[in-house]
């Protein structure tokens, strides 16, 4: 596969702050890396750097090869960007911005009428064009913040935070829309969402206070139909194996138990069935997946149920 980007050692100082340390990254061809972090993990900082926004304190980037700090306009031809709040003005129609970011990205003249329509298309903009941007929703100005990163048709995409302020159908829309981009380019994205990297990303890598504690590819074995559940009194976990919809149960303590349910059941018949036995229920909830328990492990974060 072509390496896309490479990063060496970054980081960055703000001051007496250290806001990354010694990240390693890799992107190929294909793959969508999600960062993953709380707020103030270094998503955005990174994100920026990889950009050519910001200049690392020390460590090196290579865009295609091309170092991007050294060669910053040859490397940035084969970056697109789009930051959290997309740089839009809302006193333009659409076609008359992306036409500017055209020109801004220093495409010949010939070819930028092409290169709107076909990002108008890929973004599904088609019918906008004429519209004002103040008037667009904010689903529709954050699809116009894409077309203007893909206008050069980019091998890297660095998207950060794409999906926020999204309703669900909005969201939805947006992941079939970078998982269709990635077929040709290579894609990092930033989220403190963590439903959002498993719904989109290949890979993950999991930054905490500035450093990676965590990058590999994202599981995708179909999950288990398992929960928690915390009963008001202690009970031996052989009484919970005993009950009809229960395939399998452990003990996480003295009324702490996770449960995997048969093929065919589901936490309604699992309710059911405690409440029948005279137990008293006091949390059930959909055990966590294998990403949202490692991500809380390597923070360091303390367990919240529910």
């Amino acid at each position: 596969m072509d390496t896309l980007v490479r990063a060496t050692a970054l980081s960055r100082q703000f001051g007496q702050h250290s806001a990354l340390s010694d990240v390693e990254l890799c992107l190929e061809r294909g793959q969508v890396l999600g960062l993953l972090g709380a707020n103030g993990a270094g998503k955005t900082t990174c994100l920026r750097l990889l950009s050519g926004l910001l200049a690392p304190t020390a460590g090196r980037i290579e865009i295609l090869g091309i170092d991007l700090v050294r060669q910053p306009l040859a490397a940035k031809r084969h970056l697109g960007y789009l930051p959290e709040r997309p740089p839009l003005y809302p006193e333009l129609r659409v076609d008359e911005y992306l036409t500017y970011c055209a020109r801004l990205q220093r495409l010949p003249r010939r070819a930028i009428a092409e290169a709107v329509a076909t990002a108008k298309q890929r973004c599904g903009l088609d019918e906008h064009g004429r519209r004002l941007i103040a008037t667009l929703s904010r689903g529709y100005r954050q699809r116009l913040g894409l077309a203007q990163a893909i206008l050069h048709r980019p091998a890297v995409l660095i998207l950060d935070e794409p999906t926020e302020g999204l309703d669900p159908v909005q969201m939805r829309e947006l992941r079939g829309l970078i998982r269709e981009l990635a077929q040709d380019a290579g894609i990092i994205l930033s989220s403190h969402l963590l439903p959002e990297v498993q719904a989109v990303c290949d890979r993950v890598m999991i930054l905490h206070q500035g450093r990676v504690r965590l990058d590999a590819a994202i599981q995708t074995s179909r999950p288990t139909n398992r929960w928690r559940v915390q009963l008001g009194e202690p009970l031996a976990v052989e009484a919970l194996k005993l009950l009809a919809p229960v395939a399998e149960a452990q003990a996480l303590g003295s009324n702490r138990f996770q449960i995997e349910l048969c093929e065919g059941t589901n936490s309604a018949d699992l309710a059911r069935a405690l409440l029948l036995a005279e137990l008293d229920l006091c949390e059930l909830a959909p055990e966590r997946s294998d990403l949202e328990r490692t991500f809380f492990d390597l923070i360091g974060a303390e367990e919240q149920h529910g």
